[in-house]
């Protein structure tokens, strides 16, 4: 085995090629993973975790990348960011108010898209195509722009009543998902869900609330020799040493013939990855 690159992981690296084309950032490198299809890679923790934003040393891993005092104060790990309508901004407890500015206070794209089947989500305007990349989604397709965090978690919650907003990220790895028509089934939204949407520009009639009703549905093919029939995963906390040939690469995850390894979830982990001539 020859060694790539040693150094603090972070998420991959994509391109909107066909397909996807995936770089592993590890230290200062980054490695094209596509060319590593069909060989045998190792990584190995080399037993320390440095918190993504203040770079202390922590003994674990929290919400994919801080240490525990940083988890507890960071607005971008407060409970708001995974469910937006609970926002607090406008109550003055925002725990980093200027951060929520520029993070929170923009457009954000309302969408629907198919990773192991129909669901809702939302995403900050720039961070489209990259989220739905990001979830494994072969399909995507945004649906509604409004001007805030909180505004987009709001319209979510009424869209859910009529389309999950979870993935099963399971059946998303076995690429066990067949194709949507994603225009059809916005169309069937906004009729089920006029009168709530209605309702909600009533209640903010200062923030933007519009329909996108023209964008084309976006296609992702993800790079791929064979998927997997079981879903196993490692844990680096728990497992010094991942391995096997890589077979496939979807969303954040090395899909390995002995397992799937979440390089999001191992964010700030200091690694070692190796690689066969």
């Amino acid at each position: 085995m020859i060694e790539l690159a040693s150094g603090r992981l972070a998420k991959m690296s994509i391109e909107k090629t066909e397909p996807l084309s995936y770089s592993l950032n590890i230290g200062d490198e980054q490695i094209d993973m596509n060319a590593f299809l069909g060989k045998k890679i190792r990584i190995i923790s080399n037993g320390e975790i440095r918190c993504s934003h203040c770079q202390r040393k922590t003994n674990k891993s929290f919400n994919q990348g801080y240490c525990f005092p940083c988890f507890k104060k960071l607005a971008q790990c407060d409970r708001c960011m995974m469910s937006p309508e609970l926002c607090h901004f406008s109550q003055g407890s925002c725990r980093e108010p200027d951060w929520a500015k520029q993070f929170c206070m923009q457009e954000h794209i309302v969408y629907l898209a198919n990773s192991s089947g129909l669901k809702v989500g939302i995403t900050r305007h720039s961070q489209v195509p990259t989220r739905w990349m990001d979830q494994g989604a072969i399909q995507a397709l945004p649906i509604l722009s409004v001007s805030t965090r909180q505004l987009s978690g709001l319209v979510e919650v009424i869209m859910k009543e009529w389309v999950a907003d979870k993935t099963n990220w399971r059946k998303m790895l076995k690429h066990d998902v067949e194709s949507v028509d994603l225009e059809l089934e916005r169309d069937k939204l906004f009729e089920l869900a006029e009168e709530s949407l209605s309702d909600l520009k009533k209640q903010y009639p200062d923030e933007q609330i519009n329909l996108i009703e023209s964008s084309d549905v976006w296609q992702f093919e993800y790079p791929s020799l064979q998927w997997p029939e079981k879903i196993k995963t490692f844990n680096l906390e728990k497992q010094a040493i991942v391995e096997g040939e890589l077979k496939a690469i979807k969303g954040q995850y090395l899909i390995l013939d002995s397992g799937c390894f979440n390089v999001r979830k191992h964010t700030s982990f200091d690694v070692s990855i190796s690689s066969e001539s």
